[in-house]
């Protein structure tokens, strides 16, 4: 892995700058609003004085629709807690939580216990910029699990997951990350963990037609479609976090079948564009639709 700035955090770094970003604009024109985001972006002082559309413009320079994209994962994500926040979900398990922050910034109920999972040196630098006046703070247990090698289930339960309490799993932005067995061992302790109550689980994934057919995970007339795929997986290489693992919808249906979940909504920013983005002006032409990774809501 890298020793560059970016070990063991990169991609977490740049969803915080993402959410940012979005968060600059005018309180009309937002999808989503993370006020805690700026703490864990470099140069969140140079981002505040361009502002959202400067930024936004030059984000489209590099890989039209990214933004957009990231926006409408963690809007869409927002929701599903939010409405399971309202229908009575006990707990809510972040896995790879890398700089999320929705227990703080999202109104959710005291009642609600959050688990934060990810490894220890994020956690660590994580928390080194919060406070304890944060809201929520008392209701959030930090779990430090690595995904290919700990049990997930061990480490949860020593932090006071409770197996009969309804739960909210969320694994955003990770499965790329991880090798297949890995998120196969850890679907099968989350139905293990929840055999007994009620869960709902959120899982992205990136489309193995990104390595067959890249032009096919990017709208009609997305510019140089091939090579910015090519771009966005050299990238990710280069920081130290390579994407390793692809999936056909196909796959995931049986993995989460096999597990006991039943696949319920298989969404990307191709089908969230006009839901999140058009009440606010801002709806994408399909040149800069970007939907190399699909969004799943699955339940138990």
């Amino acid at each position: 892995m890298s020793n560059s700035i970016f070990l063991k955090d990169g991609t977490a770094q740049g969803v915080a700058k993402q959410r940012l970003i979005e968060t600059l604009a005018s309180p009309e024109k937002r999808v989503i609003d993370d006020p805690y985001a700026e703490r864990f972006v470099l140069g969140a002082s140079l981002l505040k004085l361009m502002g959202h559309k400067a930024s936004i413009w030059l984000t489209r320079k590099f890989v039209p629709g990214f933004h957009e994209h990231l926006i409408s994962r963690t809007r869409f994500i927002d929701d599903l807690i939010e409405k399971g926040a309202a229908t009575g979900t006990e707990q809510y398990v972040i896995l790879g939580a890398g700089y999320d922050m929705r227990a703080h910034r999202l109104n959710l109920p005291s009642s609600i216990k959050v688990f934060e999972v990810d490894q220890v040196e994020v956690q660590t630098k994580k928390r080194s910029k919060l406070s304890l006046e944060l809201p929520n703070s008392k209701n959030i247990a930090y779990v430090c699990v690595d995904f290919n090698h700990q049990s997930l289930t061990e480490q949860l339960l020593a932090a006071g997951f409770d197996r009969n309490k309804s739960t909210v799993f969320t694994l955003e932005g990770v499965s790329q990350y991880i090798t297949k067995e890995a998120l196969n061992s850890t679907v099968q302790e989350l139905a293990k963990l929840t055999e007994n109550t009620t869960s709902t689980f959120f899982l992205s994934y990136v489309n193995q037609l990104l390595e067959d057919d890249p032009k096919a995970c990017f709208g009609r007339g997305y510019p140089n479609a091939v090579r910015r795929a090519e771009m966005i997986k050299r990238l990710s290489a280069k920081f130290g976090e390579p994407w390793i693992s692809f999936y056909t919808a196909e796959e995931i249906k049986t993995l989460l079948s096999e597990n006991g979940f039943t696949l319920k909504e298989n969404k990307s920013l191709a089908d969230l564009n006009t839901e999140y983005f058009s009440p606010v002006g801002r709806t994408l032409p399909e040149e800069q639709i970007f939907k190399l990774e699909h969004f799943v809501i699955a339940k138990t």
